[in-house]
């Protein structure tokens, strides 16, 4: 720990910034790029094993992530888990937890610097990894690793903020503090649609707060979360602090959340499963002393709003890539588009047009603006969906699938209905649904008419209407002028409502206090 400990003082005194996206026009970064996916392409196909409590462990049983651009590429071969491993998972973690809780915040907020600086030396490797196993461009990638270096500098200087002396009312005769200590042990269950910085922004915060981890990824994303495990031990981190376990939800995840030693779970992911978590977390089991903690973020249907006084081009522009940046595989994605009827028809003319100019194809190629959907499921389930809209609404653009990968062209629907199940439903893929509203006062109805809260955007010009959406329109994120994705730690804390989940606000200042429970101490003098 002398290395990682002897940067921790400057750095800390260093206020938080944004990890800038790199300019692939350049040059140097665009052969850097290339040269990072030839290297992952010379690994693809590994076996991993599990690791618990810093041991390898390898088994007979097997399944395959796959490349979703071409599903024959194997990106590698992950262990399943079984029920007795989570039970072993369990018990290294939480005697890893013994020690762990004792580790002062500043060593811990160390290791955190240091993951960072070194996925910074890793970082076209971790782009090029998720391109292969999940369909990511260039640029999507890159966001991502940006976003994952971003949670790492600032929960790391939040661990040393919530270590510090906490504001409370003294009074006299008594020596008093505020405390924030760790939970236990927890499940880490990250998505594959964020597979570096969700995981890593979650899986962070858990340790960084002095908790240990059952890190589960998602089973279509396991190579990208592996190389987060290679980095924490190249920096140190103590063995069962954070362990890795691959294998089906079905199998592994209910005896996860079950488990009655487990204290938190951190979840990402679809709305079902949640509730899923949810429920069964709020049960008790025997031998438990606690009532668990859920940390959920569960989609979105989120909405694009365009009123008459908006900058049409802007808002087009706003749709489109708010609609089809990473296949509409984000649950911050506006797949709903609500457009007043008077400039209803040029907002949805010009969406077409740049529709049918993205690019779809091969994603190592630096000018691929969308590449797959994750799997055969989620194409399957989309595809689907595109035969309900073609019901529900005027199919304008795309509906097509392009194979032999997972390819969906992005879709859009005109003239949806407001409880159409495609304006209605996370179909979690590229397909928009246009909505016309009678006026912005019908639009601020049908963007709040749905069971999800997560993001929302406004385009206008109209300074009562901006201040009316911001009372009214009900979502975590809430954005004007500008796309509904994007959001940076520290600048858009980010969650949701209602169905969206419990509103955690990753990337803030309130998150790591979800991973903590504060300690109120008094001292009669």
């Amino acid at each position: 720990m002398t290395t990682i400990s002897t940067t921790i003082a400057a750095r800390a005194q260093q206020p938080f910034t944004n990890e800038p996206l790199t300019d692939f026009s350049k040059e140097e970064h665009k052969h850097a790029q290339i040269d990072a996916l030839a290297q992952v392409k010379s690994e693809l196909g590994q076996t991993y094993p599990l690791i618990i409590g810093g041991k390898k462990i390898t088994s007979a049983e097997t399944f395959a992530s796959v490349n979703p651009s071409q599903p024959d590429q194997v990106i590698g071969y992950f262990a399943k888990a079984t029920t007795e491993q989570v039970d072993e998972a369990i018990k290294a973690a939480t005697e890893a937890f013994d020690s762990w809780k004792r580790v002062p915040a500043q060593e811990r907020a160390a290791y955190l610097f240091a993951a960072a600086d070194r996925l910074r030396w890793f970082r076209f490797q971790m782009n090029a990894w998720m391109i292969y196993e999940v369909g990511k461009s260039w640029v999507e990638a890159d966001a991502d690793t940006a976003e994952a270096i971003d949670f790492l500098e600032f929960y790391a200087r939040e661990t040393l903020r919530l270590a510090e002396e906490q504001p409370i009312t003294r009074i006299e005769g008594e020596k008093n503090k505020l405390v924030y200590i760790p939970l236990g042990v927890g499940a880490v269950i990250p998505p594959w649609n964020f597979p570096c910085a969700i995981m890593i922004g979650m899986t962070s915060a858990s340790f960084a707060a002095g908790n240990t981890v059952i890190l589960k990824p998602a089973s279509t994303a396991p190579a990208i979360a592996y190389q987060f495990i290679r980095i924490l031990e190249d920096i140190g981190l103590p063995a069962g602090v954070v362990n890795f376990l691959t294998g089906s939800g079905s199998v592994i995840g209910d005896a996860l959340v079950d488990h009655p030693q487990l204290r938190f779970i951190a979840f990402t992911g679809s709305r079902e499963v949640g509730l899923r978590i949810y429920e069964r977390a709020s049960k008790h089991q025997k031998g438990q002393r606690w009532l668990k903690r859920s940390i959920l973020e569960m989609g979105g249907k989120d909405a694009v709003v365009v009123d008459e006084t908006a900058d049409l081009d802007a808002a087009a522009n706003g749709i489109v890539s708010s609609a089809f940046g990473f296949q509409g595989q984000k649950c911050s994605a506006g797949s709903r588009a609500i457009v007043v009827e008077q400039v209803y028809g040029q907002v949805l003319q010009k969406v077409i047009e740049q529709t049918k100019h993205l690019t779809m194809g091969d994603v190592t190629q630096p000018s691929t603006y969308m590449g797959p959907v994750v799997d055969e499921n989620a194409m399957k389930k989309i595809l689907d969906y595109i035969e309900v809209g073609k019901g529900e609404g005027r199919l304008v653009a795309g509906g097509g699938h392009q194979g032999p990968g997972y390819f969906i062209e992005p879709t859009v629907f005109a003239d949806v209905d407001p409880q159409a199940r495609i304006a209605q439903e996370e179909i979690f893929g590229p397909v928009l649904a246009f909505i016309k509203a009678r006026d912005f006062d019908d639009a601020l109805h049908i963007a709040n008419d749905t069971e999800y809260g997560l993001t929302g955007a406004l385009y206008s010009q109209d300074p009562e209407r901006i201040k009316r959406a911001e009372e009214e329109y009900h979502v975590g994120n809430l954005y004007f002028n500008r796309k509904c994705t994007g959001a940076l730690v520290g600048v858009h804390p980010f969650g949701g409502f209602n169905m969206s989940g419990t509103d955690s606000k990753a990337g803030g200042r309130d998150y790591l206090l979800l991973f903590t429970q504060a300690k109120a101490i008094a001292e009669k003098k």
